[in-house]
């Protein structure tokens, strides 16, 4: 029993985050920068974007930073476009990540099939279209962090 008891207090890690009893677990609510673009595109206002929006606005966007008209954007174009419809060069995703063949040039077609693969990962319900709470991605069990990376105490500041 003594051994039992021993083995069981030995699997809990002291550092892993617990609620206490009747309190709900830490979790951190995160939207990624595609999210919030894949809601910027719900064309109608009514707080769903459906494929076609998606499709729709990423020819459009795609359009606006394709200044020279070739038809394909070179990363620093792309970093451009990220920068304005992602809110940072460095957004997800990457354009290595995009430039399915590898000629360092995205075109539409390359982006629009990222963005699908985006899409259809957020779709949790499979409907075709993501609503708001689709886009959000709760984390739960992570400590609580301050700056620097070091960990909070008991009481928040």
């Amino acid at each position: 029993m003594i051994l039992l008891s021993l083995l069981l207090a030995a699997q809990q890690s002291p550092h892993s985050p617990s609620a206490q009893p009747g309190q709900q677990p830490p979790a951190t609510i995160i939207v990624e920068p595609v999210a919030m673009f894949l809601a910027a595109c719900d064309a109608d206002s009514d707080g769903r974007t459906t494929r076609a929006e998606a499709t729709a606005c990423v020819a459009r966007t795609f359009a606006g930073a394709d200044a020279s008209k070739r038809g394909s954007l070179g990363f620093i174009d792309f970093a451009d476009w990220a920068e304005r419809w992602l809110g940072s060069r460095n957004a997800l995703p990457s354009p290595f990540s995009i430039d399915s063949d590898h000629d360092d040039r995205i075109t539409l077609a390359e982006l629009q099939a990222n963005l699908a693969e985006t899409f259809t990962r957020f779709d949790k319900d499979k409907d075709g279209v993501l609503s708001r709470a689709e886009l959000l991605t709760i984390q739960t069990g992570l400590p609580p962090i301050e700056r620097g990376g070091k960990k909070r105490g008991g009481r928040g500041r």
